[in-house]
């Protein structure tokens, strides 16, 4: 066989070959001509393929180019990676949406890798290699069932609803943006304005939505610039935030660097100020700075962020802020609220489950003051508003106290306690009991956890007056109705120092000695007013090594004749033989069980009711002298009325008795009439009357040694 015949024979013998040879070159050049023309013949099918995927309407089409020269309405690039450049893209909203697309963009330019599709279908975020529009807008939208635009499959039933996240971009320009994003689980309505431009690119950022103006500035912009209004959780937020490059938005974090970030917000009636640096700009990765706040009270600053603070006076602070990941951490240089300083150093994690808030908090000086309206004792005081004649601040009546009552009876927010954890210690040098008459806590520690609702302090430690307060406190917030309970001890307080009570010329104080005790007591309610209606327990303290002003001795037994001796002479100070109060609170009512003042010149017993519950007093002083006075008017005090209007009175029926006596002896003889007010004392009735506080007094001191052995 010849040559000749062998080709055609080969030929026949191999067809399949020859044919995909020949469909691999139709190929090729299919492809080189579709790259080189930029594939127009796909845009329609391209359209359909996207809408089928996406589910909803999507438009490449666009008038075609005027100019034999001038750009394709539609160009893709297929060899590498999809390049896609339209002169219109949009892609419709959801059939649920009332809003008119999701995204319209014009002069775009899109560019994605095929490796970073692959993990996108994967499940991991999307990666574009590049973005960029002359003109941009897009309507986030996301409804109260967790239906979102952006979503273009429906999440899993039990699914937990995340905040919107950005895909990650290699280079990002946009010249002029438009952003309404509507969240109704986060309860965000925020419209904003925006450009960027990476390094290599200029954009031009249009006029903040606020104030009406819709063109565009001419300054040039290198990074990224937002300007924003709308309403953050039912309050009014304008932010504006600015950073030079876009570039460090790379998908891999080891090799991005931060860029500044200048940062300045409006939330409510906080404000807030950044100046410092980001990995990425827009969602705050690698976040580190200076920053400021204030506001006219710390829980106006913690609302808007679901951070629970306490309702106290103005506050601002200054200090250094970082974000990794969900965390972010604050050192506070320093803090002011009302007149306190404080500073610290917390950590916030937004990314658990329940959020948790830990660290340390500490401070040179706490006014008690300016935390009163935590409890509900003094007014907050609001910043000033446009809508306020004269720019005058106005108190904000945060005490809810009904009329003519003392205890606070405003609601807690006991929800608050359970949108968050807290784990944080606390060390103050100085606490300011917000009265001149008491010595201020120096200094103060205690470890403040929040966890489930549950509110504890523990390991309190406060020294004042040579002694110390420790103890105890919680509040279980789980419930619609809260429960209380303290269990406080204090120890070795001189009395002279810590009741500041001053004499002229050098007199004793009115009272001396250590003070010692213990109080265990339990409640239940939603406000501060109930939980002490409902107060049960038990409160015990004892003076030990203790003097009292000779004259006060007289003066509440009504010895007119002591008293003038000792007003001629000089106070003096009697000792204090055994002081006792053993108080026990049964539905908010205190009745001492005994209540003893014990010295060489009379008994002091009290007895009556003390009621939390409508603030009512009822009280009496008996006075049982041990010595013999010539004038007299021993009589009963009592101590009766509100704790608003406390009245402080004799009991008319003694006293009456011995006055009409005396009145009618004087009839018979001047000198008779004196025989009544004549008091020969009676020491056995007096000891008899005292005769509890020894034996109350040794168990006070024997329980601390027993709580103290069983702890060691």
């Amino acid at each position: 066989m010849n040559a000749a015949s062998a080709v055609p024979g080969l030929f026949r013998r191999r067809p399949v070959a020859t044919g995909l040879a020949a469909l691999l070159l139709i190929l090729l050049v299919a492809l080189g001509v579709g790259e080189a023309t930029g594939w127009p013949m796909l845009a329609g099918p391209l359209q359909r393929l996207m809408a089928n995927k996406l589910e909803r309407r999507v438009s490449l089409s666009a008038p075609a180019p005027t100019q034999p020269d001038a750009s394709p309405s539609f160009s893709l690039r297929l060899l590498g990676g999809l390049r896609l450049r339209a002169a219109e893209l949009e892609i419709g909203a959801p059939s649920w949406s009332t809003l008119p697309h999701l995204l319209l963009a014009r002069d775009v330019a899109l560019d994605l890798r095929y490796i970073d599709l692959w993990r996108a279908y994967r499940g991991q975020p999307l990666r574009i290699e590049r973005l960029q529009a002359a003109t941009l807008d897009a309507n986030l939208e996301r409804l109260a069932d967790g239906r979102a635009s952006w979503q273009f499959r429906a999440p899993p039933a039990a699914a937990p609803i995340q905040p919107f996240v950005l895909p990650q971009f290699g280079t990002l320009q946009v010249a002029d943006g438009t952003l309404r994003y509507r969240d109704k689980p986060f309860d965000l309505d925020v419209d904003a304005r925006l450009a960027l431009a990476d390094s290599s690119g200029v954009a031009h950022l249009p006029a903040s939505p606020a104030s009406g103006a819709g063109a565009p500035s001419s300054a040039p912009v290198n990074g990224l610039q937002v300007n924003a209004s709308g309403r953050y959780r039912q309050f009014p937020l304008t932010l504006t935030l600015s950073s030079s490059g876009v570039l460090p938005w790379a998908a891999d974090p080891a090799v991005a660097a931060p860029v500044p970030v200048t940062m300045n917000a409006t939330i409510g009636r906080a404000s807030f100020f950044f100046n410092g640096s980001a990995v990425d700009a827009l969602s705050l990765r690698g976040l580190s700075g200076r920053f400021s706040l204030k506001g006219p009270s710390l829980a106006a600053v913690g609302d808007p962020v679901g951070v629970t603070l306490p309702t106290t006076g103005a506050f601002r602070s200054t200090g250094m802020l970082f974000k990794q990941g969900d965390a972010w951490r604050v050192t506070v240089d320093d803090a002011t609220v009302g007149a306190s300083r404080l500073n610290g150093a917390f950590t916030y994690e937004a990314g658990r489950s329940v959020p948790l808030l830990s660290g340390r908090l500490g401070g040179s000086r706490l006014l008690l003051a300016d935390l009163g309206p935590v409890v509900g004792t003094t007014p907050a005081v609001a910043s000033t508003t446009a809508g306020e004649v004269g720019g005058v601040a106005k108190p904000l009546d945060n005490t809810a106290k009904v009329k003519g009552k003392v205890l606070p009876d405003r609601p807690f927010d006991l929800a608050a306690l359970r949108a968050m954890d807290a784990n944080v210690l606390i060390d103050i040098r100085d606490v300011d009991l917000n009265t001149s008459l008491l010595e201020p806590l120096r200094p103060l520690h205690a470890h403040l956890q929040l966890t489930g609702g549950v509110l504890t302090i523990t390991d309190l430690d406060a020294r004042t007056a040579d002694g110390r307060l420790m103890g105890d406190l919680r509040l279980d917030g789980r419930t619609a109705t809260a429960l209380w309970n303290a269990d406080l001890r204090w120890d070795g307080v001189r009395l002279e120092r810590w009741l500041k009570l001053a004499r002229a010329d050098g007199a004793p104080p009115y009272v001396s000695g250590r003070l010692n005790g213990r109080a265990t007591l339990r409640g239940q309610g939603r406000s501060t007013a109930e939980i002490l209606a409902s107060l049960k327990g038990n409160v015990r303290t004892q003076l030990r090594g203790g003097t009292v002003s000779h004259l006060v001795i007289e003066a509440a037994g009504i010895d007119l004749a002591q008293g003038l001796g000792v007003l001629f002479k000089g106070d003096d100070s009697l000792k204090v033989e055994c002081a006792v109060a053993d108080l026990v609170a049964d539905g908010g009512v205190l009745r001492p069980r005994v209540m003893v003042i014990d010295t060489p010149d009379s008994a002091v017993l009290v007895d009556g009711s003390l009621s939390l519950a409508t603030e009512a007093l009822d009280l009496r002083a008996v006075i049982s002298p041990k010595d013999f006075s010539p004038l007299t008017l021993r009589t009963p005090l009592l101590v009766r009325g509100s704790f608003a209007h406390p009245q402080v009175s004799l009991d008319k029926g003694p006293l009456g008795r011995k006055l009409v006596t005396a009145a009618l002896l004087a009839l018979v003889n001047p000198l008779a009439g004196l025989i009544p007010l004549i008091d020969p004392g009676d020491s056995a009735a007096a000891d008899r009357d005292a005769a509890a506080c020894p034996g109350l007094a040794g168990r006070a001191v024997a329980k601390p040694a027993r709580v103290a052995a069983r702890a060691r």
